[in-house]
């Protein structure tokens, strides 16, 4: 599930290209015929938003040409399609992140009819079969369809025909095979008039953000109305915790903070509105100046800055000390309570994992997915089997490590120069705002998320002009999925329905 959240990884093996009329091309060819699509279609009711639905599902493949005209691709998708559905009935596109996960997460922990039920108060571990799945009457179906799409390589989705999975794991091959597919879609459906909607988590946001800009600025022109963020990640820069990164430790100390006063060992006997408060004042006034002072600090300047950043993060000032100052956020998970033998997880802070290395540097995995990932496996495939009557040759992709670790992350045409940097979509997000001047966003953020911190959403939605008039920050007591936290869950679905019906407040801290 590491790839819930993105692959760092911006190398990619070169591919070795045979002349196309060799026999081997032609048997690699004649291996791979171009499969029939297929669609399971089911009926079914339920109680969304205290309303009595009836929906049907469409769950199958929708195949993607390639320039030529063949199929390339097939995006297996789960449609869920209210009954007597008009043209202007709202329709939302769905998808996580990783870049090689699923929309599992999304799909059975938050939006779809019934959802996976887990501990919500990060102290229990999923354990073993039998899990637990459970009426969604949360779920926003009474409002919106909901369309939720596996990209290439993830759940049943994959290249076919002359396509390769290495034409697809990458922004333009990604953007564009979901463009297409959206098209198709209202196409099929008649709702080219009906308003739109993306949501996206994690990486999901990033894919979020250039697929907006594809639909608006590209031939086809389809305007949103809305996309839901979830745990955003427009700017790696900001959610990417390695040396060197300056900018990251600023970003990533509030939820240090955070996670230091959930766990008692900072900011005791204060509000967490106003420990945060100071903590994001103290990162921004005067920890980023530190930092660009470096070692032209004077004694007095660093001793100050040291025993800051022991009030916020809780750790001991004689190992700020040892760190120069520069906190990496795998270390803080391991050091924070070493004294305990535990490790905070990573996509919630509030998770603890019993390690067996207790002198390791930082945690061998993260607890926070760990503790839920098989109930999601197992009730995704029993779902999809027994109650959607899906009947698939291949197994569902929860996380493909493929896709994350051969994601080329370049953003220019292969042949033109090109220096690796941090990802960033902000730019074509804010392109996608001012075009159509009707596109609003929602961000929600969960304080003790230590992937994507809440303070990077902050800084990151400030910048790059993006109209602050329609962007809403929303916050929650809770991680990377904050919906996995039965409370935040309901107020997350709350703000939802908001957004949606035009009336969501920003919530920012300031």
């Amino acid at each position: 599930m590491r790839a819930l959240f993105m692959a760092l990884v911006m190398a990619v093996a070169a591919p070795a290209f045979a002349d196309p009329e060799t026999p081997d091309t032609a048997k690699t060819e004649e291996a791979r015929p171009i499969p029939d699509p297929v669609m399971f279609e089911s009926k079914h009711s339920g109680t969304f938003g205290n309303t009595k639905v009836t929906y049907k599902v469409e769950a199958g493949e929708t195949q993607i040409r390639n320039e030529e005209g063949e199929p390339a691709a097939s995006l297996f998708t789960t449609s869920y399609i209210r009954d007597s559905a008009d043209s202007a009935r709202p329709v939302t596109f769905v998808f996580n992140g990783g870049p090689g996960s699923a929309s599992i997460w999304l799909h059975m922990g938050l939006l779809g009819p019934k959802r996976v039920q887990v501990a919500s108060n990060a102290d229990s571990d999923d354990g073993a079969a039998p899990y637990t799945l459970v009426d969604n009457p949360l779920s926003i179906l009474d409002v919106t369809d909901l369309v939720f799409i596996d990209p290439v390589g993830t759940g049943y989705s994959r290249a076919i025909g002359k396509g390769e999975n290495k034409d697809y794991w990458n922004e333009k091959g990604d953007s564009s095979s979901i463009a297409e597919f959206i098209r198709i879609w209202i196409t099929q459906h008649k709702r080219w008039n009906a308003p739109k909607y993306l949501i996206g988590e994690s990486f999901g946001t990033t894919r979020a953000a250039y697929l907006a800009n594809t639909l608006t600025t590209g031939d086809v022109d389809i305007a949103l109305n809305g996309i839901v963020l979830i745990s955003q990640a427009l700017d790696y820069e900001g959610s990417t915790s390695v040396h060197d990164n300056m900018y990251s430790y600023i970003t990533y100390l509030p939820s240090m903070a955070a996670a230091a006063q959930y766990h008692g060992k900072a900011g005791q006997g204060v509000s967490q509105a106003a420990f945060l408060a100071e903590a994001r004042a103290f990162a921004r006034d005067e920890y980023g100046p530190a930092l660009m002072k470096g070692d032209r600090l004077s004694p007095q300047e660093r001793i100050h800055i040291r025993d800051r950043l022991a009030h916020f993060t809780g750790l001991d000032p004689a190992y700020i000390e040892t760190s120069n100052l520069r906190i990496l956020m795998p270390r803080f998970q391991k050091e924070l309570l070493r004294d305990k033998g535990v490790a905070l997880g990573r996509l919630d802070g509030r998770y603890l994992g019993d390690e067996a290395d207790d002198a390791a540097e930082t945690p061998e995995d993260d607890v926070a997915s760990y503790a839920i990932s098989s109930a999601y496996s197992a009730l995704l495939n029993q779902y999809l089997a027994s109650d959607l009557g899906v009947a698939m040759d291949r197994p569902y992709m929860v996380s493909s490590a493929d896709a994350g670790e051969q994601w080329n992350f370049r953003d220019v045409p292969e042949g033109e120069y090109w220096e690796p940097h941090y990802v960033n979509a902000g730019r074509q997000l804010t392109t996608a705002m001012r075009h159509n001047t009707a596109l609003k966003v929602m961000v929600a953020s969960g304080y003790f998320d230590m992937i994507c911190p809440f303070f990077d959403a902050e800084i990151t939605f400030a910048r790059y002009g993006i109209p602050q008039d329609r962007v809403a920050m929303t916050y929650y007591q809770a991680g990377h999925m904050m919906y996995l936290n039965e409370d935040a869950l309901k107020t997350l679905v709350a703000d939802v329905r908001a957004f949606y019906a035009g009336n969501l407040a920003d919530a920012r801290l300031d």
